[in-house]
């Protein structure tokens, strides 16, 4: 950030961004709802920096001659020097052919890693609506400052942290923070994050933040000061270290026999170049690199990413994964459950009516998984929406006016179980009926949809209740159950409420032992991480309501305790 311009107000964050009110919120950032002009966002776009999030690289040079720099490089390095003045050309050649070729490989496989990220970077770029001077203009996301009017609508990345100043509603897909399956309603006075996806509706928001000082770019800081040594680097810095001393230790006995016996100072040199050669495995370095550099390959023909080689081997070398639920172990995709049915014919007539109260043009989540569930599709050729009154997030509901094949109308409607339930004005007793079953589905975590229908006199009639819900990925199991095998203890990592992840975990053979991630951050001071705090994260089968800084922390819990299994090496879960 350049500090030439301190007039500008500092970056926002997500709790002051909540607490104001629109008007005041485009004052404190000195902005008005026709947009900032192009001179004000030049000067401000000096001031904060690109919407980017800054990495640190190395040049390709520096990073080259790092693969020449560490223990066993030194010692293969002082062998050639050796080799050099003894005059030695044969060892001398295999030597440097060795080390240049341990370098090379390391260098490439990561280059290549490198340009496969940046191709995916490229590919993603964003653009953004922006209005500029009273006017709507389109530019590239990383232009984006504090204080730009940006309109969102369905289909929209969120390119910054912006909060929501104008429009009726706004429905937020934030899986790739948060890991809730389930897209989240915003209103005017909401702020929705970078890297989110609006899923329906259209609203018009300001920027707040941009760049690393986004919630998503500041999780992006926490994990790029992750900066660990891996156990691979850990056992071939102890191996070299070894051999060093090694090898100074004989080197050093050989120098003092030499004196006392009065040899030629060069034959004590071919000497300790012997001696080092000899304590050295010189293709140490270069077969490690060329073994890990086969398995990456073959990773490649996966279309996996390694971006070091080491990495390999740290996975390899993992006893406790903690994976992301949404997209991950289900396949982020709603699906129906078993309805409930109350006034209709059957599930399947339920169904249908409620895919005629769906958008039929831009269809969300919902109405997708709902018209997936009609078995014959044809059906739904045989109706007409002569009118559609969408879902908004204060009736909670949607209608259709329809017309069938013989003439007649009736209308059709789904939304909140509640406001459909008062909708068709049901007694006690059907009422009391209904209220269990939403809440028998809440417990497994299920979203809920009630569908009513207008009768012949005009009144509604209560249909029943379609549960909806992320299902678990064919595979899952069975990938689950394999890695447990190999002695890897899986915990689920999910942004969804407790109940959802249990029902879940359960299905998955996980067990069903699930902790809110508040739970295990118990501490104000969250980088003293207590031996307790680490434990109870151990015992857990998985977290639930976790956010991204929350998986940051999570794994340093984890880490902390050092963990190490008990006589049993391969971990079995419960699904009870």
């Amino acid at each position: 950030m350049n500090k030439n311009n301190a007039h500008f107000p500092p970056p926002l964050d997500a709790d002051k961004a909540r607490s104001l009110e629109a008007a005041a919120l485009i004052k404190y950032l000195q902005s008005r709802l026709d947009g900032l002009t192009f001179e004000e966002a030049d000067e401000r776009l000096a001031y904060y920096g690109l919407n980017t999030i800054q990495e640190k690289r190395t040049h390709p040079l520096i990073k080259f001659l790092s693969y020449f720099w560490g223990p066993i490089a030194w010692m293969i390095e002082i062998a050639a020097i050796l080799s050099a003045i003894v005059r030695d050309i044969d060892d001398l050649i295999i030597i440097l052919v060795l080390l240049v070729f341990n370098a090379v490989v390391g260098f490439w496989q990561e280059y290549q890693a490198g340009n496969a990220i940046e191709q995916l970077k490229r590919n993603l770029a964003l653009k953004a609506r922006v209005r500029r001077k009273g006017e709507w203009i389109e530019i590239e996301a990383s232009r984006l400052v504090p204080g730009d009017i940006v309109r969102l609508r369905l289909g929209d990345v969120v390119p910054a942290d912006i909060a929501l100043v104008n429009g009726d509603y706004l429905s937020i897909d934030q899986s790739a923070l948060t890991g809730e399956s389930l897209p989240v309603d915003k209103r005017v006075g909401d702020l929705v994050y970078s890297s989110s996806v609006a899923k329906q509706g259209e609203m018009t928001g300001i920027v707040t933040t941009t760049g690393s000082h986004t919630y998503f770019g500041a999780t992006a800081r926490l994990v790029s000061t992750a900066k660990t040594v891996s156990h691979f680097q850990k056992a071939v810095l102890t191996i070299g270290d070894y051999l060093i001393y090694i090898s100074l230790a004989l080197v050093a006995v050989l120098l003092l026999v030499g004196f006392e016996r009065h040899l030629p100072l060069l034959k004590l040199i071919q000497f300790a170049l012997i001696l080092t050669v000899a304590s050295i495995p010189v293709a140490l370095p270069a077969v490690l690199s060329v073994t890990m550099a086969v398995g990456a390959m073959t990773l490649a023909k996966l279309k996996a990413i390694v971006s070091r080689l080491e990495s390999i081997e740290e996975m390899a070398g993992m006893d406790i994964l903690c994976s992301d639920k949404t997209g991950t172990l289900t396949q982020n995709r709603l699906t129906l459950g078993e309805p409930a049915v109350f006034d209709a014919a059957d599930a399947q007539s339920m169904i249908l009516t409620a895919a005629l109260a769906s958008e039929p043009d831009n269809p969300d989540a919902i109405d997708l998984a709902i018209v997936q569930g009609v078995d014959d599709k044809g059906l739904l050729k045989r109706y007409r929406q002569a009118r559609f009154i969408p879902f908004d997030p204060v009736k909670k509901r949607s209608e259709a006016h329809i017309q069938d094949h013989q003439g007649k109308t009736f209308r059709v409607s789904k939304g909140a179980p509640q406001v459909i339930l008062d909708l068709c004005d049901l007694d006690d007793t059907m009422r009391a009926r209904a209220d269990r079953a939403v809440t028998e589905f809440a417990m497994k975590g299920y979203r809920t949809l009630g569908v009513a229908r207008s009768d012949q006199a005009g009144g509604w009639k209560f249909l029943g209740l379609l549960p909806l819900f992320d299902p678990p990925r064919d595979d899952a199991a069975d990938t689950l159950e394999k890695a447990m095998q190999h002695g890897v203890d899986i915990k689920m990592v999910t942004g969804d409420n407790i109940a959802i992840a249990r029902q879940i975990a359960g299905e998955l053979g996980l067990g069903r032992n699930i902790l809110l991630a508040d739970q295990i951050m118990k501490g104000k001071d969250r980088e003293d991480i207590t031996h307790e705090v680490a434990k109870s994260a151990e015992r857990a089968d998985g977290f639930a309501q976790v956010f991204p800084e929350h998986k940051y922390w999570l794994v340093k819990d984890l880490q902390a305790n050092n963990r190490k299994y008990s006589a049993n090496p391969y971990p079995t879960k419960s699904s009870g």
